[in-house]
């Protein structure tokens, strides 16, 4: 199990980033409104999920979906817990994930772009996801060293991932340096 180290230190890093971001102030800065409809593609346990469900409150609709499903589980869990009913979960991949047909009002993105085996074939089926003038969020690790996050070879750039949310048939509104680590990319579906 040694060489699983390297892994965990990264993964604990970002946990301690993560806790400096607060997921609620950053939803509602991003837009987030009660009855809106939120999708959380490679959502992991709910870190911004579980928030979402509650700005968007039960009017409104909370959807995950995560490749690793313990971590669904863990959300769904959590979910209940806290009484939630509007979120919908799957275990899955976000390449063969489609919720719906243009009933989203944001599609959030959250550390994760890089991470899939198909980004434009993800961004795709969020675009087919959204709903006209829907917004989609990405936050991602910058493109140059970090104190913590993934090898600089398999991140996307700012550019790199703005081609591709262009490509994918969304107009780009904003690229912000939203931290000393990361970017952030809003877009919407004309």
């Amino acid at each position: 199990m040694h060489h699983h180290t390297h892994g965990i230190g990264f993964q604990y890093d970002e946990e301690k980033r993560r806790e400096k971001l607060d997921p609620e102030k950053f939803l509602r800065a991003a837009g987030l409104q009660e009855g809106m409809a939120f999708m959380d593609i490679g959502c992991n346990d709910g870190f911004f999920a579980i928030p979402a469900a509650k700005i968007v409150g039960s009017s409104g609709k909370v959807y995950g979906v995560d490749i690793d499903p313990e971590a669904i589980q863990r959300l769904a869990r959590r979910a209940t817990e806290e009484g939630l009913e509007n979120i919908e979960v799957r275990a899955g991949t976000a390449e063969e994930t489609l919720f719906c047909d243009g009933c989203a009002d944001m599609i959030f993105f959250g550390i994760v772009l890089h991470d899939f085996n198909d980004p434009a074939h993800v961004l795709k089926n969020a675009r087919a996801m959204l709903a006209t003038g829907g917004k989609l969020i990405n936050l991602d690790w910058k493109k140059e060293p970090t104190e913590a996050g993934p090898p600089l070879s398999v991140r996307l750039s700012e550019a790199d991932a703005s081609t591709l949310i262009e490509e994918a048939g969304l107009t780009v509104s904003r690229v912000d340096d939203f931290s000393p680590d990361f970017y952030l990319i809003i877009a919407t579906r004309p």
